[in-house]
């Protein structure tokens, strides 16, 4: 990997000052150009499986802002989609899927996963030859329990409750499930390593509903398989890990599975965020709402993390992703404030 990569010297440990800057959900719909590219697209999963537009929506926020990683323009439901299942996105409603039984679980079937997949890995292949040589390529995909919730649900729920109780119900049914989104989660990030993705990250958005055993059977368990997978075949290439809403089992979550990097949400104090960098990069975690309000909001949210964390290892980001009524200027005014930090 080229040397010239700032991100990849922070996940190896090193301390640079400004940090590396990206944001999640970087290309999205606080851009006009992506609205425009969005309503040129058709359906969503049009727009992520069209190599060209995909590619396009990728760049915009790198040749906007310029920000030091470009994280591949997708879906963490293209893994269910590549599975056979139902899946559609509808303007106000997100995603709908057709909810999964028991039976389904254990008729789910991969033998076209990669075929249906080709068009993600060869808009990475294409990303890698268009980027700036110093920009760090992300390829990403969402973790086996976030994923399951929308499988068994249908939709995004406000705790999840339709997975709890499918998991707690049919528990061998959903440990199979979990099963089989590790094993092709895996095969989907080699995949996406082979076709020129620098880092991988894996986002677990709805770890934070899950109490201490489930987090650990759930959330913890796949990662660390995981990440066992995909260091096999690729044992250098940095791993984030982002269990959003983690509180108190974020650091036993980077203990046991092993990840290179360390999401942070934006309810994780500094003083514990200073203390997880003791053992690696984290990454984080400024409120998406300071961003949107601006002014003294976003400046005193920026400074506190550049003094708290700035003399480790740190990935400046969102600690989550970036919401569509974000002004444009408060995403340049954000840029400007920690690449001017001294």
């Amino acid at each position: 990997m080229p040397e010239n990569r700032i991100m990849l010297d922070v996940l190896k440990g090193k301390a640079a000052f400004p940090p590396p800057l990206w944001m999640m959900r970087q290309a999205g719909r606080y851009l006009p150009e992506y609205r425009e590219t969005r309503r040129r697209a058709g359906s969503f999963l049009d727009l992520c499986y069209d190599p060209d537009l995909a590619v396009e929506v990728t760049l915009q926020p790198i040749e906007r802002f310029g920000f030091d990683a470009s994280i591949l323009f997708s879906d963490i439901l293209v893994v269910p989609h590549a599975l056979g299942r139902d899946v559609r996105f509808e303007e106000g409603r997100g995603p709908l899927l057709a909810p999964i039984s028991a039976a389904e679980i254990a008729a789910l079937d991969g033998e076209t996963f990669h075929v249906n997949l080709e068009p993600v890995y060869e808009t990475v292949r294409r990303l890698r030859t268009k980027l700036p040589d110093e920009t760090t390529l992300i390829g990403f995909c969402g973790a086996p329990w976030t994923v399951a919730t929308y499988m068994i649900a249908g939709h995004g729920t406000s705790d999840q409750a339709p997975a709890r109780l499918f998991a707690y119900r049919e528990p061998a049914a959903f440990l199979h499930l979990l099963n089989v989104l590790v094993d092709y989660s895996a095969a989907y990030l080699i995949r996406q390593i082979e076709a020129g993705a620098d880092v991988v990250q894996v986002f677990d958005s709805w770890s934070g509903v899950l109490d201490e055993v489930s987090f650990e059977a759930f959330c913890v368990g796949p990662m660390a398989e995981i990440v066992r997978q995909v260091r096999a075949v690729h044992p250098n290439v940095p791993i984030i890990g982002f269990p959003k809403g983690a509180g108190a089992h974020y650091r036993s979550y980077r203990q046991k599975t092993g990840v290179t990097g360390l999401g942070l949400d934006w309810t994780v104090p500094l003083t514990t965020a200073k203390e997880l960098q003791r053992d690696g990069a984290v990454q984080g975690n400024l409120d998406p709402l300071r961003l949107v309000a601006g002014g003294k909001a976003l400046a005193d949210g920026v400074d506190a993390i550049l003094k708290a964390l700035g003399d480790g290892p740190l990935i400046f980001n969102l600690g989550h992703g970036i919401t569509p009524e974000t002004p444009i200027a408060h995403v340049e005014a954000m840029v400007k404030l920690v690449r001017s930090a001294s």
